[in-house]
C-alpha cells in the first residue's frame, strides 16, 4: 500500500525532552503536552469502560479521528463496541523544540491503549478533502477490514481544495446584518461588545464548501463505490444549531448554512443509497478548538456550563458521543426529530436550562462574570484539550516531545529503504 505521511521519519539519536507550558495567544494554545494528552485519552476511555459494552459497529472509520467530537467517537466505537478503527487526521508532529499538535499525541494515546486492550487501530494522516486520503482510506480497508460498518464524519477546518485545485475558505459571518451583543475576551476574562460583520461575495459559498456536506457524499461515493461498505452501514455527521441567542452568528450565519447543507446531504445519501443509514447528529455545546473562535458563543458556553453544572446535566465530548451510541443510535429504533436528525443537544435546550442562561446572561458582567458563569470550568476544558491542567500529571518534568504515531511509524519501517 502506498501512502503518503504528513512528517518524516527522523532519527532520534537524541531524546528530544523539556518542560511543555501552555502558551496562549487569544483562542488558541500553540503547545501541547503529551504526558498530558495520554492521561486525558486515558480518562475518556476509563469512563467509556465504565458505562459497559453494547452491540455495536465492529468496524469503523473515523474521519476526524484525533480531537473533539470525532476523538470521542473513535475511543467509544473502540471501547465500548470492540471495533475495530481506522482514523483520518492531519495532526503535526513535533520539530525541534515545538511541539506536536495535541491531535497527534492524542492518536499515540489511543492507539497504544488499543493494542493494550487486543483492538485494531490504524491512522492516516493528511488532507482527509483529498481524492488521495480517500483512496488510501480505500485501500488499508480492502487490505485491513474487507468493509467498515460505520463511518463517522467529524471534521472542522478553515479550508478546502476541492479536485480542480480551487481553494476554498470558510468564514464566520452573518449572512444579514452585522450582529453586535455581548462576548467574553479571553485574553483577560472581561466582558466585552463584539460586532460580527456580514459575509461578503463568495464568502457564504466557501463556507458551506468546507464546513458542509459536499466532501461528506464525496467520502461515502469513493467508500460505497469501492464497495468497502457493509450492508446497512451507519454514517454520522456532528452539527450544531445552539440556541436563539446566537442564531444570526451561527444558524442563521454562514456557519449554519454549511451545517444546514450538511443535514440536506444526509437525506441524499439516504436517498441515493438505500443500504446506507445516514443521520447528523447535533450536539451540545462544548468548548473546541473550532467553537474557542466563534465571538460571543464562548461566554454562552460559560453561562451554560454553570446552569447545567448547577442542574446536573452538563456532559463533555466523551459523555454525549457515549449517550449517543448508547440510547440514541445503537438502540432498536434510533430516536430522531422530525427531519430526521438525533438531538444530543435536548438537555442544552430544554427550556429550563434556556430560561435560566437567559436570565444570567442579561444580568451578566465583568465583575460578576465569575459568579454568573463556569468561566474557570471553560478554562480547564480549554487547557485540557492540549493536555494541560489535568491532576496527576508532573508538569515541571521534562517531557519527550518527539513521539510517534505506531501504526505511521509501522508503516514507514517496513516501507524504509
Amino acid at each position: 500500500m502506498r501512502i503518503k505521511l504528513f512528517g518524516k521519519k527522523r532519527k532520534m539519536a537524541e531524546e528530544n525532552k523539556m518542560i511543555v507550558e501552555p502558551k496562549v495567544r487569544e483562542f488558541i494554545c500553540t503547545t501541547a503536552h503529551p504526558t498530558g494528552c495520554y492521561e486525558n485519552v486515558k480518562r475518556q476511555i476509563a469512563y467509556v469502560k465504565d458505562k459497559g459494552t453494547i452491540e455495536g459497529p465492529k468496524r469503523v472509520l473515523v474521519i476526524g479521528a484525533s480531537t473533539g467530537y470525532g476523538l470521542a467517537s473513535r475511543i467509544t466505537a473502540a471501547f465500548a463496541c470492540q471495533a475495530s478503527t481506522i482514523g483520518v487526521m492531519f495532526e503535526k508532529p513535533s520539530n525541534g523544540k515545538r511541539t506536536a499538535t495535541p491531535g497527534w499525541y492524542n492518536t499515540v494515546a489511543f492507539e497504544k491503549e488499543a493494542e493494550k486492550n487486543g483492538l485494531y487501530a490504524k491512522s492516516i494522516n493528511g488532507d482527509a478533502f483529498s481524492l488521495e486520503v480517500k483512496e488510501q482510506v480505500v485501500e488499508m480497508i480492502k487490505e485491513d477490514l474487507g468493509q467498515v460498518d460505520m463511518v463517522i464524519y467529524s471534521l472542522a477546518a478553515p479550508r478546502r481544495t476541492t479536485a480542480d485545485g480551487t481553494v476554498w475558505a470558510s468564514s464566520l459571518k452573518t449572512t444579514g446584518e452585522a450582529f453586535t451583543e455581548k462576548s467574553l475576551d479571553l485574553r483577560n476574562n472581561t466582558i466585552v461588545t463584539k460586532t460580527v460583520e456580514p459575509a461578503k461575495d463568495g464568502e457564504l459559498e466557501g463556507t458551506i464548501k468546507v464546513m458542509g456536506g459536499e466532501d461528506w457524499m464525496d467520502w461515502m461515493d469513493t467508500l460505497h463505490g469501492a464497495g468497502v461498505l457493509s450492508e446497512n452501514a451507519v454514517t454520522v455527521a456532528y452539527s450544531y444549531i445552539g440556541p436563539k441567542l446566537t442564531y444570526p452568528i451561527y444558524y442563521d450565519g454562514t456557519i449554519g448554512q454549511a451545517k444546514r447543507h450538511l443535514t440536506k446531504t444526509a437525506e441524499k445519501i439516504n436517498e441515493k443509497y438505500s443500504d446506507i443509514r445516514a443521520y447528523i447528529s447535533v450536539n451540545k455545546a462544548l468548548v473546541t478548538q473550532a467553537s474557542a473562535a466563534i465571538p460571543i458563543v464562548p461566554l454562552y458556553f460559560a453561562i451554560l456550563y454553570k446552569v447545567m453544572k448547577v442542574q446536573g446535566t452538563h456532559e463533555g465530548c466523551i459523555e454525549q458521543i457515549s449517550r449517543l451510541f448508547h440510547e440514541k443510535l445503537f438502540v432498536e429504533k434510533p430516536i430522531t426529530d422530525e427531519q430526521g436528525r438525533i438531538r444530543m443537544d435536548d438537555w442544552e435546550l430544554s427550556d429550563e436550562v434556556q430560561d435560566k442562561v437567559m436570565e444570567c446572561w442579561k444580568n451578566v458582567t465583568t465583575e460578576n462574570v465569575a459568579e454568573l458563569s463556569d468561566i474557570d470550568g471553560y478554562w480547564q476544558d480549554f487547557y485540557q484539550m492540549f493536555g494541560f491542567h489535568l491532576d496527576g500529571v508532573d508538569y515541571a518534568k521534562d517531557v519527550d516531545l518527539e513521539v510517534a504515531i505506531p501504526s505511521l511509524e509501522k508503516f514507514i519501517e517496513d516501507h524504509s529503504e
